[in-house]
């Protein structure tokens, strides 16, 4: 796995934000994590894509290796100047769950930064959740960190993963492991009670028809309803927009059936 001398920084009004730069002269693509995870997440894309393509895998601000916010920010700031500092542009952003809106949030805030987006599990940073297996889970997660239970927390994290059609203990073990792993590197960077300052768009759904770029939406068929949908509708809405579901995987198909992820995203960079 990565480690953090490998990282570069970014110095930020509100502290250095940590990112991964493969280099190169290739076409930039901009790998965004899940939430309390890191640039990790996207291993097996990153081995894959260097190659051919300047691959950047951001850590968020309050993951991985990136500051903690000490005032209110947007994602999509973040993400656009860290662009700007790179002098690249406009890139292909890949999303994961959270990451997902973060790559939504930019394009419609930034549109000229953005080539195409690729979306899976979350759609914009206003998520819309109504599954009962979602809402309980966020609600038992919100529970566990709230009572500084991080240990149960992680626990529970495989089923996250394996989402609401299979039993935790169907999801990969070694996914789960190296989900695990990352996201306690990040609760460890908080404290208990912390405030919010993410702020998050307003009126983002509205907005998507703004959108011209090629969308993807990639899902992992054993996701999700509400997971699916938001992706869904992302690509719905642009004007160029289409999707792919990946069998046997839930929430991570980039993680859990890497060679399926990477030759959907192949081919749809393939026609841009």
């Amino acid at each position: 796995m990565t480690v953090a001398s490998e990282l570069r920084f970014v110095t930020s009004t509100d502290g250095d934000l940590a990112y991964l730069d493969t280099g190169g002269t290739g076409e930039p693509l901009v790998l965004l994590h899940s939430g309390y995870a890191d640039h990790r997440v996207f291993e097996d894309q990153i081995r894959a894509f260097a190659p051919a393509y300047r691959v950047i895998a951001p850590d968020t601000r309050g993951h991985g290796w990136s500051a903690n916010a000490s005032r209110p920010f947007r994602w999509a700031d973040d993400l656009a100047g860290l662009l700007r500092h790179l002098d690249i542009g406009p890139a292909v952003l890949v999303g994961v769950c959270m990451g997902s809106a973060v790559a939504t949030d930019t394009a419609l805030e930034y549109p000229h930064l953005v080539r195409a987006l690729v979306v899976n599990g979350a759609g914009t940073s206003e998520f819309e959740y109504t599954d009962p297996w979602t809402l309980q889970r966020l609600a038992k997660g919100v529970g566990l960190l709230s009572a500084g239970d991080i240990a149960g927390y992680l626990e529970g994290f495989k089923h996250n993963v394996a989402g609401p059609h299979r039993a935790g203990d169907e999801a990969d073990p070694d996914v789960v492991r190296r989900l695990r792993e990352m996201v306690a590197h990040t609760l460890a960077k908080h404290t208990l009670g912390e405030p919010e300052r993410k702020e998050p768009l307003t009126g983002t759904w509205e907005r998507l028809a703004k959108i011209d770029v090629p969308v993807l939406a990639i899902h992992g068929a054993l996701d999700a309803t509400d997971a699916i949908a938001m992706a869904q509708r992302v690509a719905d809405s642009a004007p160029h927009g289409r999707s792919v579901t990946i069998e046997g995987t839930g929430h991570y198909p980039n993680m859990e059936k890497p060679d399926a992820f990477n030759e959907a995203l192949a081919d749809f960079l393939r026609t841009l």
